[in-house]
This record gives structure tokens, sequence and C-alpha cells, in this order.
């Protein structure tokens, strides 16, 4: 009954969830400089990581798999090699939601919502990095970070002739699939979806759709990456991320606290306890905090009072309710650190290196391993703020 139930919501969500997703165009954490989106700066550039082109989807048009603006869809691809050349690894991109006409009319001049701006290079990094010291188990895998575009999620099918906006965010996920098995995937006997924040719902709206690609030989799991947006209550007790989601369809369905329970696939949940997007848009926006009281606490968490502390003190146990029953299967693995933070994949530092964020002795890069290979139970769950001293935070200018 609950995979009919899920189905039948993600059958409405593809017609309709373009025109209603939120979005927060101001504040996007995958829109923050290299250094801090990848874990990068100049004094350590010396990593030298690998940059990978950026292939378009040239037979993406004749099936209406196109981006906001009806250019073509696309990814970039790094070749596995030795004992990964049949293991796949596909990287959902991130980067909010469009929910108006105005919002995604003007997502089009983005990468976020046209190939034309997209960067012809990315740097490949954490998850996707091709060095061992650097990602220990998916080096050598092949790698894809397929390109964001449609504004919602991978999640529509529908258009605004008038507006020239193309809403086919389905259509995009299907045809980057067909091609990804034309060019080998078919032949995997280990495959992982990622993605990373609007990514990470995504790759748990798509979690058992790219199971079904596969045999069941084949070894597939699911990992969302700051994926879990809450039905919170924001700091005028209000539901700011609810009042944008609402229109979508019924809310007992649409957040992934009510979706998690109903993937059939193994899902690893990866999510900051003080997720920074979340206290930023959805906990504290301007429109909850008119006179700013919380404006340097969600900037800096250095700045929080003792009261706004236990606030997101509420703001994490909701969190660890949401994950209860998810929590409960053997197949499904959980990191919930206690950190300020928003993707934790994609940066280098926070995904593997001398200093990452740990919960015990155990670091992220190594947990979602140890969780998709079998090697351990992977049901880590972090002391509450300020007790991790090992959290590399966000602290916005």
């Amino acid at each position: 009954m609950g995979k009919l139930v899920l189905g039948l919501w993600v059958v409405f969500v593809l017609g309709v969830f373009s025109k209603c997703i939120v979005g927060f165009e101001h504040f996007n954490v995958t829109e923050l400089r290299f250094e801090s989106l990848y874990g990068v700066s100049a004094a350590s550039a010396a990593s030298n990581p690998l940059v990978v082109d950026l292939t378009l989807i040239q037979g993406a048009a004749a099936q209406g798999a196109v981006c906001l603006d009806g250019t073509l869809p696309g990814y970039h691809l790094d070749r596995g090699s030795g004992s990964g050349e049949n293991s796949w690894l596909i990287q959902l991109e991130g980067g909010g939601w469009c929910n108006n006409r105005r919002s995604c009319v003007y997502r089009k001049t983005t990468r976020r919502g046209s190939s034309n701006y997209m960067e012809k290079q990315i740097p490949f990094t954490g998850i996707l990095s091709n060095k061992a010291e650097e990602n220990p188990d998916f080096f050598n895998w092949n790698r894809v970070k397929l390109r964001y575009c449609d504004g919602a999620s991978f999640a529509g099918d529908g258009e605004d002739k008038a507006a020239k906006l193309e809403f086919k965010g389905q259509r995009i996920w299907s045809a980057a699939m067909e091609e990804l098995m034309s060019r080998g995937m078919h032949n995997a006997n280990q495959a992982l979806l990622s993605g990373c924040s609007a990514g990470g719902l995504a790759s748990i709206l798509h979690c058992d759709e790219f199971r079904d690609l596969f045999p069941g030989s084949t070894k597939v799991k699911c990992l969302s990456d700051a994926g879990l947006f809450l039905d919170a209550a924001d700091v005028s007790g209000g539901h700011t991320l609810r009042k944008f989601f609402g229109g979508v369809v019924s809310l007992q369905c649409f957040f992934p606290e009510n979706l998690i329970a109903n993937i059939k696939t193994p899902l690893f949940i990866l999510n900051a306890a003080y997720d920074s997007w979340q206290v930023q848009e959805s906990l504290a926006p301007a429109s909850a905090d008119p006179s700013g009281y919380w404006r340097d606490c969600k900037m800096d968490h250095a700045q929080c009072t003792e009261a706004q502390v236990q606030f997101l003190q509420g703001f994490r146990n909701h969190m660890l309710n949401a994950v209860k029953g998810f929590s409960t299967s053997e197949q499904n693995g959980l990191f919930i650190n206690s950190c300020f933070a928003h993707c934790q994949t994609e940066r280098q530092d926070t995904w593997f290196a001398d200093d990452s964020p740990l919960i015990g002795t155990k670091g992220i890069a190594l947990g979602v391993g140890d969780w998709y290979f079998d090697r351990a139970d992977i049901k880590a769950i972090d002391c509450p703020y300020p007790c991790d001293k090992t959290c590399h935070n966000l602290v916005f200018k």
C-alpha cells in the first residue's frame, strides 16, 4: 500500500511540482564562492582537483527533455577504472527552486535554468574526487554530476508558453538515465544515486526509479545529503516552508520526512542537525523576523543567544523524530552531525580530510562507505550543540 501511495504521489507531483515549488533565490549555499562550495582555497589548491568537461545530451530535445529556457541538459562524467570500471555514482546537483513565473524567468538567465550559462568544466571534489586519499571508496568509479536546470528537483512535466518556460525535470531525469545506460551504466554491478540540497530531495524522489533501472543482481542504494527539508515552525510560530510548498499536493505527502518511510531502496540520510539553509530560509527568514532579532544568529551561530540556541535544539529534535522510524530499518543509514552546515558530500574538507567532521571516531566518507558496502550498520547521531568540536560550520559575511 505504501508503494502505491508513493507512486500516486510522484505521478501527481510530476504534473504540478514545477509550478508550485518554492523559490529561495537570494540564498543558495550551492551558489557560494568556489572555496566555500568545494572546500578548497588558494592555500590548498595544490590538491589540484580533477576538472571534468560538460557533455550536453544531444537527443534530449526530441524527448522534450530541456532546461527552463529550452536548452539541452547536461552532465559531467569521469570514467571509472580497475575495480570500479562497472560501478556508477550519480550525483544530482542542487541549487534551490523557482516557484512562480517571475522567479523561473529569472532563473533562465542562470546556470540553474539554462545550459548556456553552465560552466563548461567543473572540479570533481569530495564524493566525486578521483583520488583514493580524498575519496577512498568511490574514487575509481564512473562518477557523474548531473546538472540541475529545471527548477524543481528533476520532477515536473509542464510548460508556460506565454513566459517561454519549460518545466521538464522528469524528462531530463529520464533522458539522462537513458544516455548513461547507453554509455555503460547498464553493465553496472554497483550503483549509488546521490544528491545535495534540492538534489538531495531529488535523490529521495527518484530513488526507487533508479533501482528499477537495474537487474536485481545489481547493488543499488541512494544517498540524500542536506535533502531533509522539515515542516518546522519558524521563529514567528508560522510555517514558512509549508506556505511555500502549499498548493503542491497534500502536505502529508510532500515533505521528505513523510516520504522516506515509503522508499523501498536502501537510503542514507546525511544532514546537519542545524542545517544552515533551513535556519536561514525556513526557520528565521526576514518575513518571520521583521525586527531582525535573528539576523546575527543565523549568519553566525556563535552570535546566538541562549534562547535562540534552545529554539534550534527544538529543530534538531524535530529532525531526530522525523528519522526515528526510518532508522529502524537495517538497510538504511544515518549520519546527523550537530553542525551549522549544508551539503557535506561535495566539499572536500567535510567529505574526507585530516580534519573532517566526526561523530565519535567516524567521518562522513567512511560512514557512507561502511553503509554502502555493508561493512557496518551506520546510525550515527551526534550529541547536541555545542559538543561537537570537529564541525566545519558555515559563517556568512
